[in-house]
Formats: C-alpha cells, sequence, structure tokens
C-alpha cells in the first residue's frame, strides 16, 4: 500500500506540471513571443530578439537572447499579466564576457562582415576604416557587431580594435581625417616609396597627430602610425562642415565609381552591390541610409509609382522587383539613382549607366519591366538616415 500511494502521488505531481505547461499555455507563451517579436524586431537584419519557451520540471524557461532590453521587459510583462509564470534566462547583449569593451572601431580599409561567425558564411555587408560599431558577444574569434545604420552582423578579430567607453570617447574627440580618393594608401614614412601601411578607400576615417611637408601623420585604432597623402584627405571636422548632399554632388559621386566591380554585400570601391552602391554614394555625401534596397525603399519621400518619370530628378533612388501576388508579398530586390537624361546608374555586373529609353544604346528593358517606384532623400530625411558626424554617438 505505501509504494502505491506514493505512485499515485507522482501521477498526481505529473498531471500538475502538465496542467501547468500544457500545449494551451505553451500556445499562449509562444502568441506573446512571436507579437513581441513583430513589434520590437520585425526586421531581423537590424534587431535581435531570439527567444523559446522550454518546459522543464513543470516550469516554462524562456531561453535565447536579444540586444533589445525593452522587448525583454515588454514579453515578461504580458506574461505575468497573463498569470504565467517563467523562469527568466533571456541574455539581453552586449555580454557580460567583453569585459566592458563593447564599443569598436573598423580597423582595416574595409572590413568584411558576414551572417555568421565563419569566412565561408555569406557576405551581408561591409564597414570601412574608422566606423563605429557597438560589439554585442564574441564568439571565438569573431565578433558581432551593430553598425551605425543598426545592421547585425560578425567580423573577425582583424577587422575591429575593441574599446571601453573611455577608450572610445578618446579616439571620438580626437582630430581625424577623413580619405577622399577612391582608393589609396598610407604609408611607413611620408614618402610615396616607403613601405605601406594599409591600402584606403574612400571614407577611411583616420586619428592625425600632425602633419609632415604633403602629408598627414596618422594613426589606427589599433595604434599603428602612418603617413597619408594631403591632396587625398581632409579634416574630418572640415569635410562634415563643408560637405552637403545635393543633385550634382551625388550624381559626381556616383559616375566617380563608375566600373567599380559587382560584389554581394559590398558597401566600397573594392566591389558593391546596388545598394551598398547607393549607399556608399550617400555616405560619401554626408549621410548614412539603410543598408539594403529592401530597406531603402522605407526611407524619404515617394515620388513615382506608376512609371511615369516626369517628377525625377537626380539624386532620386530607383526601385526594381516585383509586385505582391496572393501567394507572396511585394519584393524589392534592386535598386538604382537616376542622374537625368532618362538615365540612372546602378550596380549590376558593374557600376554602370542605364537608360528608361527604349532608342538608346544602354536602354535597360530588363530593369523597366520590373521598376516599382521612386523614392526621394534630398530634403525628405525621414526614416532611419542619419547624418556622418552623428555616427559616432552609438
Amino acid at each position: 500500500m505505501k509504494y502505491r500511494s506514493i505512485s499515485i502521488s507522482l501521477i498526481i505531481i505529473l498531471i500538475v506540471s502538465l496542467m501547468a505547461c500544457g500545449p494551451s499555455q505553451k500556445q499562449d507563451i509562444n502568441r506573446k513571443i512571436a507579437t513581441t517579436s513583430q513589434h520590437f524586431a520585425p526586421d531581423s537584419r537590424v534587431a535581435l530578439f531570439d527567444v523559446e519557451a522550454i518546459s522543464n520540471n513543470g516550469e516554462w524557461v524562456l531561453k535565447g537572447e536579444t540586444n533589445l532590453p525593452q522587448a525583454k521587459s515588454a514579453l515578461l510583462d504580458s506574461l505575468s499579466a497573463m498569470d504565467i509564470t517563467t523562469v527568466d534566462s533571456i541574455n539581453v547583449l552586449p555580454e557580460d564576457g567583453l569585459e566592458e569593451k563593447t564599443l569598436g572601431i573598423i580597423n582595416n580599409s574595409v572590413a568584411n562582415l558576414r551572417s555568421r561567425p565563419s569566412h565561408p558564411a555569406q557576405l551581408v555587408t561591409q564597414a570601412t576604416l574608422g566606423m563605429p560599431v557597438k560589439v554585442l558577444k564574441k564568439e571565438g574569434s569573431w565578433y558581432m557587431v551593430q553598425t551605425p545604420d543598426d545592421y547585425l552582423s560578425w567580423v573577425d578579430y582583424g577587422g575591429i580594435h575593441q574599446m571601453s567607453k573611455d577608450e572610445y570617447e578618446e579616439w571620438k574627440s580626437s582630430d581625424k581625417i577623413i580619405y577622399l580618393e577612391t582608393s589609396g594608401y598610407a604609408y611607413e614614412e611620408p614618402n610615396r616609396k616607403a613601405l605601406k601601411v594599409s591600402d584606403l578607400v574612400s571614407g577611411s576615417i583616420l586619428k592625425v597627430t600632425g602633419t609632415t611637408g604633403n602629408y598627414y601623420e596618422v594613426v589606427y585604432p589599433d595604434g599603428r602610425t602612418g603617413f597619408v597623402n594631403r591632396a587625398e584627405a581632409r579634416s574630418f571636422d572640415g569635410w562634415k562642415a563643408s560637405v552637403e548632399a545635393s543633385e550634382n554632388q551625388l550624381v559626381q559621386e556616383a559616375k566617380s565609381l563608375k566600373g567599380a566591380p559587382y560584389l554581394w554585400g559590398g558597401t566600397s570601391p573594392k566591389g558593391m552591390d546596388c545598394s551598398g552602391f547607393t549607399k556608399t554614394i550617400f555616405f560619401m555625401n554626408g549621410w548614412i541610409i539603410p543598408r539594403d534596397a529592401s530597406q531603402q525603399v522605407h526611407a524619404g519621400e515617394l515620388v513615382d509609382s506608376t512609371g511615369s518619370f516626369d517628377n525625377l530628378r537626380p539624386g532620386d533612388l530607383l526601385f526594381f522587383g516585383s509586385e505582391a501576388t496572393a501567394e507572396r508579398e511585394r519584393r524589392v530586390v534592386h535598386v538604382g539613382m537616376w542622374i537625368g537624361n532618362d538615365e540612372f546608374i546602378h550596380s549590376a555586373g558593374r557600376v554602370k549607366v542605364s537608360s528608361i529609353d527604349p532608342e538608346a544604346e544602354n536602354y535597360d528593358e530588363y530593369n523597366l519591366n520590373r521598376y516599382l517606384e521612386s523614392r526621394r532623400y534630398l530634403q525628405h530625411k525621414e526614416g532611419n538616415i542619419i547624418d556622418v558626424e552623428d555616427m559616432y554617438e552609438i
């Protein structure tokens, strides 16, 4: 009788546990997780909310990670309001193991940022020398980072120099230069015959400590020193104060990149995809715009959606893809920039100029047939568009 009593007690405990963590409650929790994710992190490229509920000994354990503490709080509050008890095991990034070095500066002329912490992983974007990033966690020799346009990705140890808040503030307040030529070099000595420290691309930003003849004396984020020809660069503060995006400047910058090779995930003169090209154009005119075409289409002001190009101005962005159907949502897969005279410039195979005029040699029937809309950023900074001067405010 004693053993039978114990067995009945165990069965009762099991039934109670199953009731507490039953399928109905799991569905309620999963719905709340999905709702919270949709509200706070609808685009996983720029916000992380990876959470799941696991049943453990009669309790619901919330496991995962997020870089949005407000999303975690909202989920816990909503579950509490439903009288659902949970064990909180959600890790809020940055992770503790970074030893307070939660900021960083890109340390190569161009850092390749990938979808996973692995060199064979997809190249999702790039960041140029001197760009600040938030450091969220470390896995082996890789760091999960977030760029000023909020993009989440992984960079290997060679592409970034980690900093504490104090170190970052020192870098932020230091005098800097920005490299303006499409490509070039920093040298170990102030002459072109000296050994090179590294290559540079347009938009590279370095600390400057003085001048020697026709050269800036520069310091890299990791402390390396070098010399940059003064004719190829400018004081970052002076450039920020004078640069002003305009129709003419955008077109000039775009044409200066003509012939640059196409590279999926690229955002530099070494290679760029379609949205990396438009992003680079605006960056060199003082603006940081969203990364991908499907994100860029949500910024600025709509100026055409009918295929009538009469109202377009140079600098307007043209978006291409496929309209929504009963089976799938609208897809934006390509972007170019209007330059006038019935032409637009875009990265497709290489950076090139195409025309909407059927009589023109460079007529682009393929893209014209998948044209969706055009948007204007000039005088319309709606959406995730920030000034380059504000990128260090992270």
